[in-house]
């Protein structure tokens, strides 16, 4: 049913369409990272009029989002070792994440940056960028749709971005609650989402392969690590808008 409502609104004319590009901003390993899907529900036939399926609300908001899976394989453990706060990796030698690429990948974020002294910040950065040549804002939240069990021993933590002046690479942010149960990911799980919005709320949203452009790594270095040396990185969108090149997105050609 799912499918059928976004083959219906594939055929509404171009210009109530809004392109988002997407694009991997890595120099390895970018195969195990996959494109932003379709939320896929393995549900069974409904056999009522009024069933939750047939709901153009539901429908509607569904097919708004898009779903990042999992890329890895991940077993980690918080404990306090000598008054300083740190991840186990619980596989071990058994891991499929090398010890010093783990490292770079997963970082528990300094206690003093927590929201609460009892609950860690765990941070895993990803190479995804999502940009747009017009007004559009991103929002990345859990993948509520999905039922997990055992559920995730904490909240994701989600965000809001334009991605018209900010196309900022996305992290995973996780905020653990219960520190006496592992945080296990499942490579290919639903991950996180992620939805648009633009100013005509009506418009649909396109997602492309984007082309990574002299002029988008520049702009992308422009704003990349300015956290490390501002408060509010928000205070730094006028600036944005004034070095901003009037295309940023430029589809990807296949085969080229």
């Amino acid at each position: 049913m799912l499918d059928w409502f976004r083959r219906l609104r594939a055929k509404i004319p171009e210009r109530r369409v809004v392109d988002v590009g997407w694009l991997l901003q890595t120099e390895s390993a970018g195969f195990i990272w996959e494109r932003p899907r379709d939320i896929s529900r393995q549900d069974a036939d409904p056999t009522h009029a009024k069933s939750v399926a047939y709901c153009p609300a539901v429908l509607d908001h569904e097919a708004r989002l898009w779903e990042v899976p999992c890329p890895f394989d991940l077993q980690l453990r918080f404990r306090v070792d000598e008054g300083k706060p740190v991840l186990v990796n619980v596989a071990g030698d058994h891991s499929a994440m090398r010890p010093k690429h783990m490292g770079q990948t997963v970082t528990l974020i300094s206690p003093r940056e927590w929201r609460h002294p009892k609950r860690p910040i765990v941070q895993i950065y990803t190479p995804y960028v999502f940009v747009a040549d017009e007004p559009v804002y991103l929002s990345q939240m859990p993948p509520f749709i999905h039922y997990r069990d055992p559920p995730l021993p904490g909240v994701l933590i989600g965000g809001r971005i334009p991605i018209h002046i900010w196309p900022r690479q996305l992290m995973w942010a996780f905020e653990w609650y219960d520190t006496s149960k592992e945080l296990v990911l499942e490579r290919g799980e639903p991950w996180f989402y992620v939805r648009f919005e633009t100013p005509d709320a009506a418009r649909q949203v396109r997602l492309v392969d984007a082309e990574l452009t002299p002029e988008l790594d520049t702009y992308l270095k422009g704003l990349s690590g300015v956290a490390n040396y501002v408060k509010r990185t928000y205070s730094l969108f006028s600036t944005a808008k004034q070095r901003r090149p009037r295309q940023l997105l430029v589809r990807r050609r296949h085969g080229s």
